[in-house]
């Protein structure tokens, strides 16, 4: 059998578009062939994708897509396993066109995602499938939202890991600009008390009721502090109560601005990449020091 050369590596890396590693052990198996090896790991390739499924994908992108008349848009958060793909120009490509997709086509959620063919001619799923394959990581689409409006759509992304977009009647792009940031700065969990979880209320008031008997406090106080402290929650949680981060004053709030510039929001979303996502704890060292002694 013929050495196998780094410029072979390399080579077949061209054609296939997969990692170093497996084109080696391509060449290794099939004696420096290239031709059989490009044949050998095409046929592999294809169930590289479900081999892969069960690796936890916590790491990604937030990407969104606006049309030209600020109506209808899109944002979606698409993971992988490592920053580093994160970062890839193939990866990052493929979360913009999924966005751009998910407002254009309007699929029910992402399973109905999957089959929607790409500007590409591809379909999300066919696409994502040879990602996999090209870069070697498990690769999701998790989730989405898609906004179609009267009024104007504006969005917001911090470094690709968080996204933000925001439905506003009313005000200009700036104002819609300037609320998308807030959101993503200040982390509203809903537009007003209406849309806060009745358990997420519950616990606080719960929890203010065992610190003020911790505390020693009278029983006929009880509800009374935990009201004051149910309303604080819901004061610093509701986008319409928070104080604006670019307010002059310090105390001006997103209601307030609103008002002031004859506008309203009508709803947003919030994506934050792998959040919810228990992330597996790797051992980098242990598994280099692993591989040295194979």
């Amino acid at each position: 059998m013929s050495a196998i050369t780094a410029k072979m590596v390399a080579e077949l890396r061209e054609l296939t578009g997969l990692g170093m590693m497996e084109c080696k052990k391509a060449l290794v198996e099939t004696e420096g062939d290239i031709k059989k090896a490009e044949e050998l790991m095409r046929i592999k390739s294809g169930n590289k994708a479900s081999k892969m499924a069960g690796r936890t994908a916590a790491e990604g992108v937030i990407s969104s897509f606006i049309s030209a008349d600020k109506k209808v848009g899109a944002v979606v958060e698409i993971n992988c396993e490592t920053d580093f793909v994160a970062k890839d120009e193939g990866f990052v490509a493929f979360a913009k066109a999924v966005a751009q997709a998910v407002a254009e086509a309007n699929p029910a959620d992402v399973e109905a995602l999957a089959s929607v063919v790409l500007a590409s001619g591809v379909t999300v799923e066919e696409t994502r499938k040879a990602l996999i394959a090209k870069l070697g990581e498990n690769m999701t689409v998790r989730r989405l939202a898609r906004y179609e409006t009267a009024g104007q759509l504006a969005a917001y992304l911090h470094g690709a890991k968080i996204g933000v977009m925001v439905d506003v009647t009313g005000g200009d792009e700036s104002l819609g600009k300037d609320i998308a940031m807030h959101i993503a700065a200040a982390k509203p969990k809903a537009l007003d008390a209406s849309g806060v979880d009745a358990e997420l209320i519950e616990t606080e008031r719960r929890v203010a009721i065992e610190r003020a008997k911790a505390d020693n406090k009278p029983e006929a106080m009880m509800e009374k502090i935990a009201d004051g402290t149910v309303a604080k929650f819901l004061k610093d949680v509701t986008l319409l109560n928070q104080v604006f981060i670019k307010a002059e004053d310090g105390k001006q709030t997103i209601e307030q601005l609103l008002k002031a510039k004859s506008a309203t929001v009508n709803g947003f979303t919030m994506l934050v990449v792998g959040e919810g996502i228990e992330k597996k704890v790797v051992d980098y060292a242990a598994e280099v020091a692993a591989a040295a002694q194979l």
